[in-house]
């Protein structure tokens, strides 16, 4: 976050720089110093940021290192606004940050991949040279290449004009990179017996990106709009 973004704001709520200060735990020269980039702004500042003044999530801070627990991504899938884990409250987190700690595990709750195609669709936004360049460091970039596929398909029929070709362009990036080893979305432990009968019956989309996975969008629709 820059401290033009954590002005504006803080001035489209409305908060005058000193109760902005107070609320953000600065000295109002601090704060001042800290908005015309003399300093920068600390994680904390822009956490509290996010959650004071609504700046948008995408600008928190992001690190591979990162890594929480399940029920823990469901709640900050829920506090991003997913309907999917509405009943749940939480913190908010990089949308590039769950999107990556979830794609990067052997094993996932099935409820929390669902809401990763939810994610890229709603914040098309976030900051894909850092999602991308992690991803293919960890070789996940078929599972984000897959996950982006399916957003892009539910963009098209949900009407987000402007969605499709962004994605369209990170998806190229990972074509070029993508793998040709056999993987699955987050089901590692799935019984060799389990994971053909998997395999026989996924999506074209799927079999593209070598995944063992039986997603579709149309699995998806009830939580996409």
């Amino acid at each position: 976050m820059t401290g033009h973004v954590l002005e504006e704001a803080r001035k489209r709520r409305g908060v005058s720089q000193l109760e902005a200060a107070k609320l953000l735990g600065l000295s109002q020269p601090m704060l001042s110093h800290v908005e015309t980039g003399r300093r920068n702004v600390s994680a904390d500042v822009a956490r509290k940021a996010v959650e004071f003044f609504g700046a948008d999530p995408i600008v928190l801070p992001l690190s591979v290192n990162e890594r929480h627990c399940e029920q823990e991504l469901a709640t900050e899938l829920a506090s991003l606004g997913y309907p999917g884990f509405a009943h749940l409250k939480g913190l908010r987190r990089n949308p590039a940050e769950v999107l990556f700690d979830a794609l990067d595990r052997s094993d996932l709750d099935v409820r929390v991949t669902e809401g990763l195609p939810w994610l890229v669709l709603h914040y098309a936004n976030l900051d894909w040279t850092w999602l991308v360049k992690e991803s293919k460091l960890r070789n996940r970039q078929n599972r984000l290449g897959f996950v982006v596929s399916l957003a892009q398909g539910m963009a098209g029929s949900l009407g987000f004009q402007d969605v499709p070709q962004h994605l369209k362009l990170v998806q190229r990036d990972l074509e070029e990179a993508r793998l040709a080893n056999a993987d699955t979305l987050c089901q590692g432990s799935l019984p060799v017996s389990r994971r053909k009968h998997v395999r026989s019956l996924r999506s074209r989309l799927a079999a593209h990106w070598n995944l063992d996975t039986r997603m579709t969008e149309a699995d998806l629709a009830h939580y996409a709009a």
